[in-house]
């Protein structure tokens, strides 16, 4: 512990950030002065009000945010050089873990499944948008929403500039991709603060970019998916740009996913490897067929907005049924089809979007595929309709079909977060959508 302070203090740090995610899957934080921040601070952490983050009714909100020190990272806000940590929600009361925290669940999913697996291994890739203008707004009289982008195509003229094409962008080079620099200097941000990065490179859709990290454990991972979006965003911002991880962003343009490739290992040892190079283990077949049988429900934690669901759509390389496949991209789950080693063996869970809380997200989706390891179930009886075509379906889903996560999510989670997404979609589809006056205004 004294080392930690000593290199917060050789680092010059004259301030101390600590952040908490909030049920919704955002950041929020409080900083304190070096002087402040204590032995006391990292072990009891401090007091804040837990009902603005989604976490607890106003009659018992008062909790404390504790600092993880296996987190401290540096980062440089302004002129400062700022040390940082990712922190868990403790009740005030009792010191002990929340339980609604979300990073506490993820947590308590990881501990039971410890029989099985002693770590699960996960790679997510990070898409998303770049613009430099974004304007909306939803009004009574006004319903607004105008993006712009130097690389967009709609801004092509007909000669002396480069454009990617509408669709014609993954992997194109520069000068067609304009955002080379802004990655390099987002992924030399990542490595910096200890993210090792696979590749980047420019997506299908026109201002549509990837960041694929390496495989790291389970929690690492889902802090991670915040640390990625905050340093993307924050290189993005001085550059002079906007940045979107939602789902859709564009109209018949590619979606934004975050397919998550995973794997279990057991005495250091991949679980998921078959006898040859190029099979997988009964093992993972069950642990697919997990994710594949529970997948309706599960979408209600994976992919938790109405705007999920306009990616999940035929044409887009997104699945639409609960599906595996070897190097098939439209499958809800698949193994690519590059793996060469046996110690490489993963599959791709490909439904999953950024819009989720990933430690909500990723404890899910590792206890649906548990729950098809423990019943040792097969691929050939998982006999699954569509998936979900919205958010309310994927609700319904879960309201049906939640006792696979009760190792880890309380009830009473469970029960608010239905509540909450039904919710969410009932208000989107109350508003008057504009093509609704295309199709309509004359009738």
């Amino acid at each position: 512990m004294l080392d930690l302070f000593n290199e917060i203090d050789r680092r010059g740090c004259r301030f101390v950030d600590l952040k908490v995610v909030d049920l919704s899957g955002r950041w929020r934080h409080v900083t304190l002065h070096r002087e402040s921040f204590t032995e006391k601070i990292l072990e009891h952490g401090v007091g804040f009000d837990a009902s603005n983050l989604g976490y607890a009714t106003l009659h018992k909100s008062d909790m404390v945010i504790v600092p993880d020190p296996d987190t401290l990272f540096f980062e440089k806000v302004g002129e400062e050089q700022v040390a940082s940590f990712i922190c868990d929600v403790y009740d005030a009361d009792t010191l002990q873990p929340n339980v609604h925290d979300p990073r506490s669940i993820l947590k308590n999913a990881l501990e039971s499944i410890s029989d099985i697996a002693d770590e699960v291994f996960l790679s997510p890739e990070y898409e998303f948008h770049v613009f430099d203008e974004v304007r909306y707004s939803v009004q009574t009289n006004q319903i607004i929403l105008e993006v712009n982008s130097p690389e967009g195509f709609w801004n092509a003229p007909f000669e002396g500039e480069y454009f990617v094409g509408r669709k014609r962008g993954y992997h194109r080079i520069y000068p067609f991709d304009r955002f080379m620099e802004l990655r390099n200097n987002i992924v030399e941000k990542l490595e910096n603060i200890g993210i090792s990065v696979k590749y980047h490179h420019h997506e299908v859709g026109s201002t549509q970019l990837e960041i694929e990290v390496n495989p790291t454990t389970a929690l690492r991972a889902a802090d991670g998916v915040l640390l990625v979006k905050h340093v993307v965003r924050n290189v993005a911002e001085k550059q002079g740009f906007l940045v979107t991880f939602m789902p859709k962003p564009l109209n018949d343009e590619a979606g934004n996913g975050m397919h998550v490739h995973q794997y279990l290992t057991k005495n250091a040892e991949n679980i998921f490897a078959g006898e040859s190079k190029v099979d997988v283990s009964e093992k993972c077949l069950s642990y697919v067929s997990g994710l594949l049988y529970h997948c309706p429900a599960l979408m209600a934690f994976t992919n938790p907005s109405t705007n999920s669901y306009r990616r999940l759509v035929p044409g887009f390389e997104a699945p639409t049924h609960p599906t595996f496949g070897f190097a098939d991209r439209g499958a809800a789950v698949r193994i690519p089809g590059y793996i060469k080693e046996k110690k490489n063996t993963r599959i791709e869970f490909r439904t999953i979007d950024a819009s989720c809380n990933p430690y909500l997200g990723i404890a899910a989706m590792i206890l649906a595929g548990i729950d098809g390891m423990r019943h040792q179930m097969e691929l050939d009886k998982i006999h699954g309709g569509a998936l979900p075509s919205s958010l309310y379906e994927a609700a319904e889903s879960l309201e049906k079909d939640n006792d696979f996560l009760k190792e880890a999510f309380p009830e009473s989670l469970i029960e608010y977060w239905i509540k909450m997404k039904k919710k969410e979609h009932q208000m989107v589809m109350a508003i008057p959508h504009p093509i609704e006056y295309q199709l309509y205004f004359d009738v």
